[in-house]
């Protein structure tokens, strides 16, 4: 945890207070005792610096002071097959992490229907990763995780407007183009399930925009895919 990330039921005026996982980080992790300084931020707020108050083995209160902006959001749409639960689970932390804001979670011929029955999906289990994921990278703004069961209406309802005024990209490992490098305009990214998106889906996205790209001749997982593009089309 490189920022503590308040939420607002946390945040009583100039005050906050700290329970449970993140008390137990302070105190077992950080190692914070009455008097220090801890990095924090408010939930889709500005960050800044909490001074511990008070600390006992229920709570922690810290006087906080917020004044600066988190970063920048990547100009990134992610539109994700939906991936097995294990993976579900590290893929949002990094995506919250390097600074996705939307992501959509997609149906796929390749994706089993059991995923789809994951307590993980529930908007709890959803906004505890992207916490983990910002608390990582030091930021405040919540990506936003639409779900979207039915692959055919999604793409010829939704994704059309999805991707105007960005250049739509599918990952796949038969493209004649390479994963572009350093893109300077917004982007939607389409990356498939493990084994890539069937032929039928990759046309289905061709047709509303989509151009195939690969990232070289090794095929990676899911969870090594996601930070690798997205690491590649915005560097810095």
């Amino acid at each position: 945890m490189n920022l503590l990330l308040l939420k607002p039921d946390q945040i009583f005026d100039h005050q906050a207070v700290v329970t449970g996982r993140q008390l137990e980080h302070l105190t077992q992790v950080q190692r914070l005792q009455t008097g220090d300084s801890v990095r924090l931020g408010a939930l889709n707020g500005l960050m800044g610096q909490g001074r511990i108050s008070s600390l006992d083995g229920e709570q922690a209160c810290l006087d906080i002071h917020l004044d600066t902006a988190p970063p920048a959001p990547l100009p990134l749409t992610l539109v994700l097959a939906l991936p097995r639960p294990k993976m579900l689970r590290r893929t949002l932390q990094t995506v919250a992490a390097m600074g996705v804001k939307q992501i959509y979670l997609v149906n796929s011929s390749r994706v089993e229907k059991s995923f789809w029955q994951t307590p993980l999906l529930t908007p709890e289990a959803l906004e505890e990763q992207l916490i983990l994921g910002l608390e990582q990278a030091r930021d405040t703004a919540m990506p936003e995780v639409h779900l979207r069961k039915l692959f055919k209406p999604f793409v010829e309802d939704e994704l059309s407007d999805i991707v105007a005024g960005s250049e739509a990209l599918v990952a796949h490992p038969i493209a004649d183009r390479g994963c572009p490098v350093d893109c300077k305009s917004p982007v939607t990214l389409a990356i498939g399930p493990e084994g890539g998106f069937i032929p039928y889906e990759i046309d289905k996205l061709n047709q509303v925009g989509f151009e195939s790209v690969h990232l070289g001749q090794r095929i990676l997982r899911v969870e090594n895919a996601v930070p690798a593009l997205v690491s590649r089309l915005f560097p810095s």
